[in-house]
């Protein structure tokens, strides 16, 4: 191999095995999770499966889950499918769970049936940075985003969609009735098969349109007038892209500046953030448990009732006012354009 670097043989046999320790370096996040885990009491944040059933397969300890979803969430893998990889071939969660590798449906179910114990270890995990002094800027920037659902466009239902769907429906029925009526009057235009073809596709519409009524109906008495099938709770929502909205959630999250940690979160259904700066900002306020809070924030947040919300409460907005005169598109000096000068009084 003249003067490359060359690895060991993997037939290799060793008289004194490696320890899986050896691998993790002193300064590898998994050794914080490892002991932030440790050291939370789970009985109290209310953790399934904290008493073992007495017959039956064995279960894996709810700290052993725990640790495989914070490292998921530290290293961006969501999939419990991906999970159940990485625990059998990744140096990192062979330490961390002590070689264990559940399967991905045990994973899926740890973190469907634990949601509120998890939500409650990211409020210990907050006390704990805030215990270290992390948060003496007083200062967070809220923020939100869209998470697409696992529902799809057209299993989700608006009245306008309805409606939308219903008159498509209907001009399908128009066009095979006219095919058909066309048949009827030629014989010989169109072939006896083909007519029955059109015969059943009609019934279908049919049928289809009065899902699509039933449907309507169902809408009209939702309290948004809005239904999500596959996903109940996921609501469609509008997106920057003229006709690209999509079924899922908004998530407001509130970020320290300075070390960019999250302090607080929520997921909302609705498609916008207007009404979520004061929530937010007192949230934020709370967790970070100061008396003050500046509150950065985008134009999409500028709402006068919620700036008058947070007054007094020791949230401090900091939000650029929306231009609604529309003077800057047709090139007119705009309000930000003058700087009042106190010198000169000009």
């Amino acid at each position: 191999m003249g003067r490359f670097v060359e690895g060991e043989d993997r037939r290799q046999a060793s008289f004194l095995p490696a320890s899986l320790d050896d691998y993790i370096a002193e300064d590898n996040p998994v050794r914080v999770v490892e002991a932030f885990i440790d050291e939370l009491d789970l009985a109290v944040l209310s953790f399934a499966g904290m008493e073992p059933a007495s017959t039956g397969r064995p279960a894996y300890h709810p700290a052993t889950m725990l640790k495989i979803y914070l490292y998921g969430y530290l290293n961006s893998i969501q999939s419990s499918r991906r999970l159940e990889r990485e625990a059998g071939r990744n140096i990192e969660l062979m330490w961390l769970t002590g070689r264990l590798a559940p399967d991905f449906k045990t994973i899926a179910n740890f973190r469907r049936d634990n949601g509120a114990a998890i939500r409650a270890v990211c409020g210990q995990f907050v006390m704990l940075c805030r215990g270290m002094g992390l948060f003496i800027g007083a200062m967070v920037a809220v923020d939100g985003s869209k998470f697409k659902a696992v529902n799809n466009r057209d299993r989700n239902f608006t009245a306008h969609k309805a409606a939308k769907r219903i008159e498509q429906v209907e001009a399908s029925i128009d066009r095979y009735l006219v095919t058909l009526d066309r048949a009827d009057r030629e014989d010989s235009d169109v072939p006896e098969v083909r007519t029955d073809k059109i015969r059943e596709k009609i019934a279908g519409l049919q049928r289809q349109m009065q899902y699509l009524k039933d449907m309507a109906a169902q809408v009209e008495e939702a309290p948004d007038n809005q239904i999500s099938l596959t996903d109940p709770d996921a609501r469609s929502m509008a997106t920057s892209g003229r006709g690209t909205g999509m079924v899922g959630y908004n998530v407001q999250t509130a970020v320290d500046t300075e070390h960019h940690l999250i302090v607080a979160h929520e997921v909302l259904n609705d498609g916008h953030d207007r009404t979520q700066l004061a929530p937010m900002g007192r949230a934020a306020l709370d967790a970070i448990g100061s008396d003050e809070l500046t509150v950065l924030a985008d134009r999409g947040y500028y709402n006068g009732a919620q700036i008058l919300e947070c007054e007094g409460t020791g949230v401090l907005p900091c939000v650029p006012k929306v231009d609604t005169t529309g003077r800057a598109k047709h090139g007119h000096f705009t309000k930000p354009d003058f700087i009042y000068d106190a010198a000169h009084d000009h």
